[in-house]
């Protein structure tokens, strides 16, 4: 009888891992694709950019010598060549 009895034990502890696997496989398919580690460095850069380029227009709304307001026109212009590359780069990635 003791037998029977930790047959049974050792047959719904089977069970229940068998449950819990098929759980994880269905939690795993559920959840979203990361970027890989150099997609997630090109968000960031392209993140970076965006925010310097945000910071240099604040900064020109404010200036009022013409040769500084000069150079943070050329800085954001060359922010937006920058910002440019990472456009070309998403375009060619996107199925048209």
């Amino acid at each position: 009888m003791a037998r029977g009895w930790e047959s049974k034990s050792v047959e719904q502890q089977q069970e229940e891992m068998a449950e819990q696997r098929k759980a994880l496989r269905e939690k795993s398919a559920r959840a979203p694709i990361l970027p890989s580690p150099k997609e997630q460095k090109r968000n960031r850069r392209r993140e970076s950019l965006l925010l310097s380029r945000g910071h240099l227009t604040q900064q020109l709304q404010t200036a009022s010598h013409p040769r500084h307001r000069q150079m943070l026109e050329q800085a954001i212009a060359e922010l937006d060549r920058q910002l440019s590359s990472f456009e070309g780069v998403a375009d060619t990635k996107s199925p048209k």
